[in-house]
């Protein structure tokens, strides 16, 4: 008998268009969510598919979310659900570690540990200081020029 079937690992991009909150950075910003998924195949033909995740990356600061599985589906299913701060579970940090309010003082002046000085520039949109290596404002997600 000859059998051409097995087990993978798919994932999709869904469909979300509203900006959420990023509880790691601060700020406003949109976000891809991902589903991801092990998969059953006969004959190149997925049958059925088991271990549904829900990933939010923010498009601000690049952290990883595992979204709560009800709001998943119901945006798989194409409703406009709503993500609460609740619904998120944070599964990877991001670039930033500080949103401008949590900056520690060293690096709001300019100085890092080795007594280099770094550059700050001003947000086009909310007018907060930003690090100059920083290529997206931490509070409203602007990109910067």
């Amino acid at each position: 008998m000859f059998f051409i079937g097995g087990v993978g690992q798919g994932s999709k991009i869904l469909n979300f268009t509203k900006t959420i909150l990023c509880r790691f950075c601060g700020s406003q910003s949109r976000c891809q969510i991902v589903m991801t998924y092990y998969y059953f195949s006969f004959f190149f033909i997925p049958l059925f598919k088991w271990n549904k995740r829900f990933l939010v990356q923010m498009l601000c600061c690049d952290a990883v979310y595992e979204l709560s599985p009800e709001i998943g589906r119901a945006i798989a299913r194409g409703e406009m659900a709503e993500i609460r701060e609740q619904d998120l579970t944070r599964i990877r940090d991001g670039k930033y570690r500080y949103s401008s309010m949590e900056m520690p003082t060293s690096q709001t002046r300019g100085e890092n540990g080795d007594g280099e000085i770094l550059k700050t520039r001003r947000c086009p949109i909310c007018k907060s200081e930003v690090p100059g290596e920083y290529k997206y404002c931490p509070n409203c997600g602007q990109r910067l020029r």
